[in-house]
């Protein structure tokens, strides 16, 4: 059996936007009807929703027979949760809150094996092997799997070049709402003084030669951040989908109560 191929991985080589769509229902049936739609990829948020190792085990299984690919996001960089979502089948994982290169070199050890890395050895019987049918798992699976830091505080800020000259970071994600808060305005992504920020921030990653990547469900700006170099754009959070879609559906009816 060959190692699933890491399409968002290849799709990040190849210098194409990827359109993603943020998953934080904690439902594995949400999860499957979000990897039938038309994103390139998804991602199940195990920071700040009600998820799990073995949630996220179960939204893993139902996207996987679908083209879009699942990224996971942990709620921290701890290397023992970090080895759980590998040996899970995650191949792609995103990790809050990254300050430092220091902090993002011990993330990319926690993602190998050694002599490498310290990721722990179970290779035969866990999921991502396919309990023991992937042809050389050990030796191949450091091939597919992607590291995404999210760069969201002003310390990771200042720290920006140094953070996206760690060998072994795939990309650098800007996470808008918590940068903004950090400098000062809360609630307030649309402040023309972030979005400078953001799209500088952007610039600088791509000028670096790392994938940039960006959260902004606002078409225009998104599109804006695309210019700027942003790889990968989560255009859309799959519970304000839900709310709008409710909204919606009882407005017309409010007048008449």
């Amino acid at each position: 059996m060959k190692l699933p191929i890491n399409s968002f991985k290849r799709g990040l080589h190849e210098e194409r936007p990827q359109l993603g769509l943020w998953v934080s229902l904690g439902n594995a049936y949400c999860a499957e009807l979000a990897a039938s739609a038309d994103f390139d990829w998804m991602l199940i948020d195990g920071e700040h929703a009600p998820n799990d190792v073995r949630a996220i085990l179960a939204q893993l299984q139902a996207a996987a027979p679908y083209s879009t690919h699942p990224i996971v996001r942990v709620v921290e960089g701890a290397p023992s949760l970090i080895k759980q979502l590998l040996d899970i089948g995650a191949q792609t994982l995103m990790v809050p809150m990254v300050e430092t290169a220091e902090q993002a070199a011990a993330l990319v050890t926690a993602m190998r094996y050694p002599p490498r890395g310290i990721r722990g050895v179970s290779g035969p019987f866990v999921r991502a092997s396919r309990w023991g049918r992937v042809d050389r798992y050990m030796q191949s699976a450091e091939e597919e799997l992607c590291l995404l830091v999210q760069v969201e505080t002003k310390k990771g800020l200042d720290n920006l070049d140094a953070i996206t000259r760690v060998d072994g970071v795939d990309g650098i994600f800007i996470g808008p709402v918590d940068l903004s808060t950090s400098l000062g305005y809360a609630g307030n992504l649309d402040h023309p003084d972030i979005q400078r920020i953001v799209e500088a921030a952007l610039r600088r990653i791509r000028e670096l030669g790392k994938p940039p990547g960006v959260f902004c469900p606002e078409e225009a700006l998104a599109k804006r951040y695309i210019a700027c170099g942003a790889n990968f754009v989560a255009v859309a959070l799959d519970a304000a989908l839900l709310r709008a879609g409710m909204d919606s559906a009882i407005k017309p009816f409010l007048a008449e109560k």
